[in-house]
């Protein structure tokens, strides 16, 4: 089922989220309409607090392969284990900030350890697209967006744009983000 995504500025965006206790059909089955939302969207990574629950449970596919094998994750109460040195810019986008783009700044790989939908913990260690949008999504659960890294002027104006364009959409001038 595809869900509504959230738009920035919403309460719930800021929000830290709950740990998961333990790993239930209604939770896969968030996960699969979580999945299912971002690549509707179409995105590369989707966090729980996006379609409303404040839950630590994050989404990703950030497989762009020309075969155009799908590689979706799953990662419940995922965490960073490790951070590099090296430091990559990506220009980052949010389904949450309908066209915003920015350049944030992030560490070039990460070793992140999460539970499965199946209930193992698993580990693994990213890089590129995949290091950056993982902390991407990670920040979502402890109520960080992407805007958060620029300068508050920046943020200032985005937010101010996003508050236009909630008013568009709510008034039926803008149908989808």
């Amino acid at each position: 089922m595809i869900r509504p995504i959230l738009i920035h500025p919403d309460p719930r965006l800021k929000k830290i989220c709950d740990p998961v206790g333990q790993i239930t059909d209604d939770l896969r089955r968030l996960a699969d309409d979580m999945l299912a939302t971002m690549y509707d969207a179409p995105g590369i990574g989707l966090a729980a607090p996006q379609v409303g629950v404040v839950r630590r449970l994050i989404v990703l596919d950030c497989n762009k392969e020309s075969d155009g094998a799908r590689r979706p994750v799953a990662m419940v109460n995922p965490e960073v284990v490790w951070r590099s040195e090296d430091v990559s810019t990506y220009e980052e986008g949010c389904l949450s900030l309908p066209n915003v783009f920015a350049d944030v700044e992030r560490p070039a790989e990460v070793k992140v350890r999460w539970t499965g939908l199946d209930g193992r913990e698993e580990e693994e260690q990213f890089a590129g697209l995949w290091a950056t949008c993982v902390q991407h999504e990670i920040d979502h659960l402890d109520g960080k967006l992407f805007i958060d890294y620029l300068r508050p002027l920046k943020r200032q104006m985005i937010t101010r744009k996003m508050e236009k364009f909630k008013r568009a959409q709510a008034s039926g001038m803008v149908q989808k983000a």
